[in-house]
């Protein structure tokens, strides 16, 4: 029989091996299939009841359940598989080298440094009996789209769940929601010499803009949220004109939206279109058409949650100090399993490097990561009774 390492940093020098580059960010990368069957055969091997997701072809992902006895609750232990690209990385993005303590590579913190302790916390938790379920999910494209935690999420449940990112060993509480918008101004086409002639949208874009920026001081002059600080709203891109000689008849902007606990997609879209209703009122050739292109909901979590006391327990027991609490302005898939009605906490690994030219994970902070876990899992599920 296949034997497969058990040590949480040999697990993880093996998946950094394994290309899985998300394919939505790079056409034509690995994707995730390689790293899927491995893992899969890894909790095959411990006796879990494995199935793979793959609505989408070539983009499969991991569900490894080991039942309880009964009596206990479910945990659900979530983390990616996908990376991003390495087109810029310094050096071999796949060498999963260890030096000085730190392993190397594309994905080493985030995150099969999660994924690694994920399979390890799991299979020892569980290998003594446990009354509730342990469920472990290995996730396609959280990187781009999140389509495999959505596809998690119609087909299965738990009483709580364990969102591993990095986070240098600290508990995520809370992190920022995002929506991206297309503006499209719409004017009127005019010869340049003539411009009267004509409803310039470049021209509107610049009014535009400007309501963005009050809105902008408007969100940094609320309160601060205690871990997130404030909102924000951006234009990322601008696309419009046709020639030097012509006014433009169309001008397209797309703009970001990050969102605090409490803000909710629908009600930042309708705070947009009041601003640019507004703006149509008091210049009447102004014409605009607002899309919602992609929302996804702010996260908190609840501080009597019993998976937030679990976690907060076992990291205290391993670090032998208080782990330190935080908020992080990016997005991850605890948005969507806290929209599916699930309590969850986000914590990861130390390292740095998170899509950049050079990406490492403190070997020893895997270890402990993987020892946190397995108590979490073990406390939050319960033992077996009798």
């Amino acid at each position: 029989m296949k034997r497969f390492p058990s040590d949480p940093v040999a697990i993880l020098q093996h998946l950094v091996r394994i290309d899985s580059v998300n394919p939505d960010l790079v056409p034509g990368a690995a994707g995730e299939a390689q790293i899927a069957i491995w893992c899969s055969e890894w909790l095959l091997e411990q006796d879990f009841q494995v199935t793979l997701l793959e609505q989408v072809p070539g983009r499969p992902s991991v569900v490894g359940i080991k039942r309880g006895t009964g009596g206990g609750r479910s945990l659900m232990l979530n983390a990616h598989l996908d990376t991003v690209g390495v087109a810029t990385y310094a050096g071999d993005p796949f060498s999963g080298d260890l030096r000085a303590g730190r392993v190397y590579g594309r994905g080493a913190v985030d995150t099969k440094s999660g994924l690694a302790a994920i399979l390890v916390a799991a299979a020892r938790a569980s290998a003594v009996g446990l009354a509730g379920d342990v469920i472990v999910t290995l996730v396609a494209d959280e990187e781009f789209g999140s389509i495999g935690t959505e596809e998690v999420l119609r087909t299965l449940s738990a009483d709580a769940a364990l969102v591993i990112e990095p986070s240098s060993l600290e508990l995520t509480t809370a992190h920022r929601g995002f929506a991206w918008f297309e503006l499209c101004l719409t004017g009127l086409a005019a010869h340049g010499s003539q411009p009267e002639l004509g409803v310039d949208a470049i021209w509107h874009a610049g009014l535009a803009l400007r309501a963005l920026d009050e809105l902008r001081q408007q969100l940094n002059s609320a309160p601060a949220h205690a871990t997130l600080g404030h909102g924000a709203v951006r234009v990322s891109k601008i696309v419009g004109g046709d020639d030097a000689a012509t006014v433009a008849a169309r001008c397209v902007l797309t703009l970001e939206r990050r969102m605090l606990p409490g803000e909710s997609p629908e009600r930042v879209e309708s705070e947009l279109r009041a601003l640019f209703t507004e703006l149509a009122r008091t210049e009447p050739q102004f014409r605009f058409e607002l899309t919602r292109l992609v929302a996804r909901a702010a996260f908190e979590a609840e501080p009597h949650w019993p998976i937030l006391r679990a976690l907060s327990g076992n990291a205290e027991r391993v670090l032998g100090h208080p782990a330190k609490t935080r908020g992080e302005p990016f997005w991850t898939d605890a948005g969507l399993i806290l929209e599916a009605g699930i309590p969850c906490v986000v914590f990861g690994a130390e390292g740095e490097g998170l899509h950049a030219d050079t990406e490492w994970v403190d070997a020893q902070s895997v270890r402990a990561l993987a020892e946190i876990l397995e108590g979490t899992i073990t406390q939050f599920c319960g033992p077996t009774v009798g």
